[in-house]
């Protein structure tokens, strides 16, 4: 690994677990529960999915624990991200 592929790996590192731990200070951090996810594809969908949804800045899917951590510029309607994942394909059971 280069100098600079570390330095890009810890980037993204670092900015996963800000948006894992709630600490992003420029938006709303919300953690859903969503059924169905196996593997990387699933995890895709739903992100793109989600991705698509106005003031939405970040999503990140976890498919072996079935977190989805998404962050928003204001606070999202539920309704508008469960319609998401179901056009993906998969279930949102409620926030985690």
């Amino acid at each position: 690994m280069t100098a600079e592929t570390k330095s890009q790996h810890a980037e993204t590192t670092d900015s996963r677990h800000d948006i894992a731990a709630g600490e992003r200070a420029d938006g709303t951090t919300t953690v859903y529960q969503v059924t169905g996810m196996t593997c990387g594809h699933c995890e895709t969908a739903v992100t793109s999915e989600i991705s698509d949804i106005e003031g939405v800045t970040s999503v990140v899917a976890v498919a072996a624990t079935g977190k989805v951590t998404v962050v928003s510029r204001t606070p999202l309607d539920e309704a508008t991200v469960r319609a998401a994942v179901d056009e993906a394909g998969y279930e949102l059971t409620g926030q985690s």
